[in-house]
């Protein structure tokens, strides 16, 4: 989920790795914090005891055509990765559907706070989706939101 002003809007993190130069690109008008997330994933990720991949990484932020901000797609795009890697087992990716993911990590691998959180988890409940991943110090906030 994203901001549009005070409106949240579904952004679908497309993940591809592929053998090639090691490379790690996000595309689809991210801002600079979201292309700071580089660091963020990938650290956050080697120091989960999983060892990151030294292939080339290619991070789609659809739709493309709206601007990106903040570091509340950093759980997501770890997420992706982790199911492209084939680290969370195919059992697991059906179980989550109608889920988001939302969080900045941190570089030992916690989800912290994000702002906005409210907005987006009203905008998910009214696309029908069924479970918000997020910090648990966003946690308080989202609750307000009836199921």
């Amino acid at each position: 989920m994203a901001l549009n002003g005070l409106e949240g809007y579904l952004v679908e993190i497309q993940t591809d790795i592929s053998n090639g130069i090691p490379e790690f690109e996000i595309v689809g008008l991210p801002d600079t914090s979201v292309k700071e997330a580089k660091k963020r994933v990938a650290t956050a990720i080697k120091n989960s005891q999983i060892e990151f991949p030294s292939k080339k990484i290619l991070i789609n932020l659809a739709p493309a055509n709206l601007r990106k901000g903040g570091s509340s797609f950093d759980l997501s795009m770890a997420i992706g990765i982790l199911i492209a890697m084939g680290k969370i087992a195919l059992q697991n990716i059906k179980n989550l559907e109608n889920t988001i993911f939302l969080g900045e990590l941190s570089l030992d691998g916690k989800i912290n706070r994000i702002n906005g959180i409210l907005p987006m988890c009203m905008e998910a409940k009214s696309l029908g989706i069924k479970r918000v991943i997020l910090s648990k110090y966003n946690a308080n906030e989202a609750a307000i939101i009836e199921k």
